[in-house]
């Protein structure tokens, strides 16, 4: 009789656990298909953007600008470093 209770609790374990795997593979398909639709998207605005004028102008500017980020960024490195030095 024990035996049979630990066959039907394993046999009801293991079906919760498909159904939960089954319910999770649902919501990774959906949340692919959520990403794939998002890159459509983000492609297709970036296309748009692409064609409105003076699009490189601003590409360029966003250029200069990140430059001048990183040279900042590194000077403030770079300044930190000394004044641990000089500690």
């Amino acid at each position: 009789m024990n035996m049979l209770n630990k066959s039907k609790m394993k046999e009801s374990k293991l079906l919760e656990m498909q159904n939960k795997i089954k319910a999770m593979t649902n919501v990774l398909q959906q949340l692919i298909s959520e990403i794939t639709h998002l890159r459509e998207l983000s492609v297709g605005t970036l296309e748009t953007i692409k064609l409105m004028p003076d699009y490189q102008d601003a590409i360029d500017a966003l250029k200069k600008q990140m430059e001048e980020n990183v040279e900042e960024k590194q000077k403030v490195k770079e300044d930190g470093v000394k004044q641990q030095d000089t500690e």
